[in-house]
């Protein structure tokens, strides 16, 4: 049987008003003395009580449920992502239901339908595909909504992510500045703006370096595979590349096999970069340089965005980029000789 105020009240002597104030943290409001709120709490926790929080929540017109949709959690970057935000979530109260949209923006769309229906009182995403003409519908008439990791390109939707041009020329320049020439990209979704300005920056490293004429960017997901069966065709050409840029670690993981695979050595035969950081890469061998993403700010700063936006019932359109991080390790070498520098992006000078 659940207990109720009712139960409380009853084995207390105590109003149901009285027992409420005390529940709800107002007791000193009212003058309740604090041998008769000690005596409800007691009962309240002696009974089991648990109030009713769906309903309580359905009169305040507030669920305190969020949504968070991610393209891959079996991609442990997106994993990371979603494991800090339900955390940061739940210190301001809040339940996140996730859903894992597969990259496909049919399923994200249909997911967040789905998630309006069981009435979250907010959305935080990292978003697929091109069109951002459903969810900015779904801000302006239903919930506030939060990017993360990627954005939309001419939309004032919020977000928070990571300065992606910027992470893909430090790649380049590195490479470039241990004199390599045959550098290929493998990148992940072309659509997705992330893979997109990484992709501008090692492009306009290469340029600026007189290197336009042996770019190579291949791939199209952020998978080991990708990342391993690209390696393999590469591995086959007559002229190999001595450096691969991969854009996510899954993609790095998967060019590791394919050296290997071919008994070469990373960084002796091909030198290696990867994008984004996590603690194994430095168990490996060798440990892999790798340009670092701010994980944990960018998802609090997401949740406190949304809980702004929930708790003010106003528009939020804050659009915030965080730095990325060149963490050096031991997966890139020099060529014997060095190609010499025509001059990099301006914001190379900071690195």
């Amino acid at each position: 049987m659940k207990t109720t105020l009712e139960t409380i009240a009853r084995n207390t002597g105590f109003s149901k008003a009285t027992i409420s104030r005390v529940l709800n943290n107002k007791a000193h409001l009212s003058r309740i003395s604090r041998k008769t709120a000690e005596i409800i709490l007691d009962e309240a926790e002696r009974c089991g009580y648990t109030p009713d929080l769906v309903a309580k929540n359905l009169r305040k017109n507030k669920t305190q449920t969020i949504g968070l949709l991610v393209p891959s959690l079996a991609n442990p970057y997106f994993a990371e992502i979603a494991s800090v935000i339900i955390q940061d979530a739940r210190r301001y109260g809040y339940i996140t239901i996730v859903a894992d949209t597969m990259e496909d923006e049919e399923n994200q769309n249909s997911s967040i339908t789905t998630m309006l229906s069981r009435q979250v009182d907010g959305i935080i995403i990292v978003p697929c595909g091109n069109n951002p003409v459903y969810l900015e519908q779904t801000a302006s008439q239903c919930v506030p909504i939060i990017l993360v990791d990627r954005y939309y390109e001419n939309s004032s939707l919020p977000y928070v992510v990571t300065n992606n041009f910027h992470g893909g020329c430090m790649a380049a320049s590195l490479l470039v500045r241990n004199g390599h020439k045959d550098i290929v990209c493998i990148q992940g979704p072309p659509s997705a703006t992330t893979n997109k300005r990484r992709v501008d920056g090692f492009r306009t490293v290469m340029k600026e370096n007189g290197l336009e004429d042996r770019i190579q960017i291949v791939g199209n997901e952020f998978s080991i595979q990708n990342g391993y069966l690209e390696t393999k065709f590469l591995l086959n050409n007559e002229t190999r590349p001595t450096a691969i840029f991969a854009l996510s670690n899954n993609i790095g993981m998967g060019v590791i096999k394919a050296v290997r695979e071919a008994g070469l050595r990373i960084p002796e035969d091909i030198s290696l970069v990867s994008f984004d950081n996590y603690l194994y890469l430095d168990f490996l061998e060798p440990a892999v340089t790798r340009i670092g993403q701010k994980v944990d700010e960018m998802g609090k700063m997401a949740v406190k965005l949304l809980h702004r936006s929930i708790s003010g019932h106003t528009e939020i359109r804050t659009q915030i980029e965080l730095s990325p991080e060149m963490i050096m390790r031991d997966s890139v070498a020099p060529l014997m000789r060095q190609y010499p520098q025509n001059g990099c992006h301006p914001t190379e000078q900071a690195w």
